[in-house]
């Protein structure tokens, strides 16, 4: 284990000669990063993945470490999507065309009792929710996926 020391002896690097993750620096990168870093992903357990890959002489420490669930590591490594540390700290994630993935709000609270607050909510806006409300009343032809999406989330359209 290799530690860094700033001019009044604090801590300020941890790390390791292996690629391989130590226990002790296992433990800080959990305890900095809470579970998977990637945006929009709440899975808690996660493996250490270099931002500067390993045998790019990326080195074992925390700055060069993030937590990706094990399906985000996978797509870091196999699928394209790339992981980058700011000057500032913060991570960067893009997708394989380039594109960066902004970071997810925090979902909105639960009430204790969500049904009744939802019954509540479509009761106070007139709504009325029974056996035939999502029955389909099309003839059978395929679903536009691409357009139902824009309609539904319009934030999903690509800037160029």
């Amino acid at each position: 284990m290799v530690m860094r020391h700033d001019a009044d002896g604090h801590i300020v690097e941890v790390g390791a000669r292996t690629r391989t993750i130590p226990p002790a620096l296992r433990r800080a990168l959990q305890h900095r990063d809470h579970g998977c870093r990637f945006p929009g992903c709440s899975v808690r357990i996660g493996q250490g993945h270099h931002i500067r890959h390993w045998a790019a002489g990326g080195p074992t420490t925390l700055s060069n470490l993030a937590l990706l669930c094990r399906r985000h590591h996978r797509a870091v490594h196999e699928e394209g999507y790339h992981v980058a540390r700011l000057p500032d700290g913060a991570l960067e994630f893009r997708t394989p065309h380039g594109w960066v993935l902004p970071d997810v709000p925090a979902p909105p609270p639960v009430p204790d009792d969500a049904v009744a607050a939802l019954r509540a909510a479509n009761a106070a806006n007139g709504v009325s929710v029974d056996a035939r409300t999502a029955r389909p009343t099309w003839l059978g032809e395929r679903v536009n996926v691409g357009y139902a999406i824009d309609v539904l989330h319009p934030l999903a359209v690509r800037s160029s």
